[in-house]
């Protein structure tokens, strides 16, 4: 049996839909994954064990309160990663 975090796949989705409408400075792989990261850190996991727990947990995806809860934190986890990002910038040069 193992164990998976639905949020995971619906954050991953919400932050495709996310990028659309807000642009992000940086879209490198290191400061998309410290969004998802910064987001899944302040959204209640939702661990599932079978493919049916994954389908009723994503299935509240279509919750709109739940949906508005991600985007919130994805928001705020953006523009700390866009503050604080983890590489130099290309305008800063040595």
């Amino acid at each position: 049996m193992t164990l998976v975090n639905a949020m995971e796949h619906i954050i991953e989705h919400v932050f495709d839909e996310f990028k659309e409408r807000y642009p992000l400075k940086c879209d490198c792989e290191l400061c998309k994954t410290d969004i998802l990261a910064l987001t899944l850190n302040h959204i209640p996991p939702k661990y599932v064990s079978s493919d049916i727990g994954e389908v009723h947990i994503k299935s509240q995806y279509l919750n709109e309160q739940l949906k508005s809860d991600v985007i919130i934190e994805m928001t705020k986890a953006a523009q700390i990663v866009e503050q604080n990002p983890r590489h130099a910038s290309s305008t800063q040069e040595a």
